[in-house]
């Protein structure tokens, strides 16, 4: 009697339960048509120009899409990654230029143009300064030493230099920062100057350092810097250079944006401190290039410390394996280097996960570059 009874309501939950799950059979099938449907229009939007970027568009991929087929790594970067362009050059030595930095203007004009000259004189064709070489890296100095670079000439004379020399010298430089005014605003910029002197590019730091450990470090270029608001990649003759500044390493996507616009190097000029230096300056360096599977180089300004704000140093060259290159200590130092183009597509062709992303599950978005696909 119990045995019947418990097989009445065993029978009876089943029936209950089979009833529930048709029920969620049901509404998943109705979700799964609307997503379905939702998949369609997207992939038609596409096929018009519309990338799924807007604000009521959610750029993840569809349920049914996700079950017909995985998307690849050109789905999962928005707009499709560009391949690395042919570099003009496949094998050149880049010189990491540790400067020291005073608080005399023209003397650390003077001293980095000798820095310079020697380092072409050693054959680099590729010169990288520290983050704010001409001035102290402080709040209250960042006013008094900004130049106005786009006036140039007697406005900007630490730019002036470095104009001269890459065009004397036949070398790209990538100027490390300065303070530059413009207008009312003070930025911390790095300007790149080509073969024949010009200007190619100016970065602004993206991600100003704003920083508070309490008894160990606080400090905010906030106070006195207005963040640049454009990721900088130029094409020069030692191919094609992904700019960041300092704390702008600490963001993978940026280094990610020029690697899906095809950089074969990224650049740091930098000035990690006694704090995070110890722990982070070669992690994130090497982070970045394992990340990327692409060169990177940071330089920074040798140690000083009696001033109030003192660097780390240690300026450094990481291959596209994450593999330390070369490196210095926290004396002021010219590390000279070479980089071979050619072990990028070894080493992606070793670990091609650059190949491998997961486009139904995430995507990375370039929103500069989205914006002129869609205007242009």
């Amino acid at each position: 009697m119990h045995g019947r009874l418990l097989l009445k309501m065993n029978a009876s939950e089943m029936l209950s339960s089979t009833s529930i799950f048709r029920l969620q059979i049901r509404a998943f099938s109705a979700k799964f048509r609307s997503y379905r449907n939702f998949d369609r229009n997207r992939t038609t939007n596409s096929n018009r120009g519309i990338l799924g970027c807007s604000s009521d568009t959610t750029p993840i991929r569809s349920i049914s899409s996700a079950t017909t087929a995985i998307m690849g790594s050109d789905e999962a970067r928005v707009p499709p990654a560009i391949p690395p362009p042919t570099p003009p050059v496949t094998k050149f030595k880049i010189a990491l230029c540790q400067l020291s930095v005073t608080a005399d203007k023209e003397r650390n004009i003077a001293h980095a143009r000798q820095v310079i000259e020697e380092a072409a004189g050693k054959g680099a064709q590729l010169i990288l300064l520290p983050e704010i070489w001409n001035s102290p890296y402080s709040n209250d100095s960042f006013p008094v030493y900004a130049e106005d670079i786009d006036a140039g000439g007697d406005a900007s004379p630490s730019t002036a230099m470095l104009s001269e020399l890459s065009r004397s010298l036949q070398i790209t430089i990538i100027g490390g920062s300065i303070p530059e005014r413009s207008g009312e605003k003070l930025y911390n910029t790095c300007c790149v100057f080509g073969t024949d002197g010009k200007l190619m590019a100016k970065h602004r730091k993206i991600h100003l350092f704003d920083i508070d450990i309490p008894g160990q470090m606080t400090f905010k270029e906030s106070n006195t810097l207005t963040a640049g608001e454009t990721p900088t990649i130029v094409d020069t003759d030692v191919g094609r250079i992904g700019i960041g500044i300092c704390y702008d390493i600490r963001f993978q996507e940026l280094a990610a944006i020029y690697a899906a616009r095809g950089a074969h190097l990224l650049c740091y000029p930098g000035a990690f401190n006694m704090t995070t230096g110890p722990l982070h300056w070669e992690l994130l360096q090497r982070a970045r290039a394992a990340d990327c599977q692409l060169y990177v180089a940071t330089c920074s300004p040798a140690r000083d410390c009696g001033s109030s704000y003192v660097a780390w140093g240690h300026s450094t060259l990481v291959g596209p394996f994450g593999e330390v290159l070369a490196t210095t200590e926290h004396d002021e130092a010219i590390v000279i280097s070479e980089i071979d183009y050619s072990l990028i597509e070894q080493r992606r062709s070793y670990l091609p996960f650059q190949r491998q992303r997961r486009g139904d599950l995430y995507q990375l978005i370039d929103i500069q570059r989205l914006s002129s696909t869609k205007t242009s």
